[in-house]
């Protein structure tokens, strides 16, 4: 089984969209299960909401889970699993202050060196730490380090080594009962019977913890590891969750189609045979030890570029958008002059509106009572003839304000397009102006 693990704590980074991705491709191709855990126990930091709006997402770009969980829902697991640690002698207890954990922590921070646990309440005697219970002094529970390096191979980035000092002693459940990320994340995987794990670079400091985690519970089954390189933004620095274009939900809201983004997000720093595709086409070809090492830059032209492409795969864009099917032909020229679903709207929208263009009120107003006073041609060349006979208006003086009539734009399509296209409901549009 593999798994998408994302925590209710914000709008879905388009990082962790990728993560998703991936998981959901290599499942199909494994034929395994995709399974969503929702990694909820940080109570304070979890939004209302917001695990609600990720399976929203998910199912918008056709994400479908076999499967959705709570991690919530382990708590007593991964509390029974910490004292089994502790009855095993491969965990203990940790009496040690906060703020004094907190000093050691600048303390390492100024001397310009990573901060280790200093190891003082790892060989207490059954006495004192019997003491400290008997006056309830609030302690967490820390995994012992590791008496031997970590090994692992990376599905994308190749072999690992972390050193015993590089693991540490580190907090496996905290004062409150609650597990932490690492001791959290590597029992459900253990729980869930994952075999691989899809996820960015920056988790790859949490592997060899977490490998730890399984060993020292005796868990023989090997789980694999596949990071992903970081998202730079255009200046070359790594994609920050402030960034408009970092959230799925802002490019949702800009017109980029879920197909587009997915399209974007499987190509994102790779190279394949063909660069326009579906996830469906991308289960085919997609593999994931080809995927670059390196970072890869965020280009909006690139998601503009495919974005566009997929528009014009859409075969019914009124009732893509939600339109009336008359308007079928209009949207159609408004899409092939866009890049995005929002633009179209945004032309559709406005030709509804009234002209709020000074330059031609004027122009306007006599081309509009003559249109309105008059059948209309079948074809616009005589339409045009017809109307600039009659209104004395040519050239500029005649096509702006026509053009502003009619989709209330001073620029856009060709103005004989537009006659044909909305003849059957040219009057009424242009009443409204």
């Amino acid at each position: 089984m593999l798994r998408f693990a994302p925590s209710p704590t914000g709008d879905m980074h388009i990082g962790n969209l990728r993560v998703a991705i991936f998981n959901y491709i290599v499942a199909k191709q494994k034929g395994e299960k995709f399974l969503v855990r929702i990694e909820d126990t940080d109570k304070e930091r979890n939004i209302e909401g917001k695990d609600k709006e990720i399976l929203v997402l998910l199912e918008l770009f056709g994400l479908k889970p076999d499967s959705v969980v709570y991690q919530s829902a382990n708590i007593h697991i991964h509390q029974q699993l910490a004292k089994r640690l502790l009855d095993t002698k491969k965990a203990f207890l940790c009496f040690c202050d906060e703020e004094e954990i907190k000093k050691e922590r600048e303390k390492a921070k100024e001397e310009k060196r990573p901060y280790r646990y200093s190891g003082k309440c790892a060989n207490l005697s059954l006495k004192e730490v019997e003491e400290k219970l008997e006056a309830k002094v609030p302690f967490v529970i820390r995994i012992k380090k590791p008496k031997s390096d970590i090994e692992f191979s990376d599905e994308i980035k190749g072999d690992f080594k972390f050193s015993p000092f590089e693991v540490d002693s580190f907090v496996i459940l905290r004062s409150n009962g609650v597990p932490t990320y690492n001791f959290a994340c590597a029992i459900d995987d253990m729980l869930y019977d994952i075999s691989l794990v899809i996820r960015g670079e920056d988790h790859l400091s949490n592997t060899p913890k977490q490998i730890h985690i399984r060993n020292s519970l005796g868990y023989d089954k090997e789980i694999k590891y596949a990071h992903l390189p970081i998202i730079l933004n255009e200046k070359g620095k790594k994609l920050s969750k402030r960034e408009n274009h970092a959230s799925v939900k802002w490019l949702l809201e800009e017109g980029f189609m879920p197909e587009a983004i997915i399209n974007y997000l499987i190509l994102l720093g790779n190279s394949f045979e063909r660069e326009v595709f579906t996830l469906d086409e991308a289960i085919e070809f997609f593999d994931l030890k080809k995927i670059s090492k390196a970072p890869a830059k965020f280009d909006i032209e690139k998601l503009k570029f495919l974005n566009k492409e997929h528009m014009k795969r859409i075969k019914n864009i009124s009732k893509y958008l939600g339109y009336d099917k008359r308007y079928e032909e209009l949207l159609r020229i408004f899409r092939d002059e866009s890049v995005t679903l929002k633009e179209i709207k945004e032309k559709f929208d406005a030709v509804f509106k009234r002209a709020e263009d000074d330059e031609f009120k004027k122009e306007r107003e006599i081309l509009k009572k003559e249109i309105l006073e008059n059948e209309l041609e079948e074809e616009y060349d005589e339409f045009k003839k017809r109307v600039m006979k009659n209104t004395s208006l040519k050239g500029k003086r005649f096509f702006m304000p026509l053009r502003e009539l009619l989709i209330n734009q001073k620029h856009g399509a060709e103005i004989k397009d537009l006659y044909k296209t909305m003849k059957p409901y040219l009057k009424e549009v242009i009443k409204g102006r």
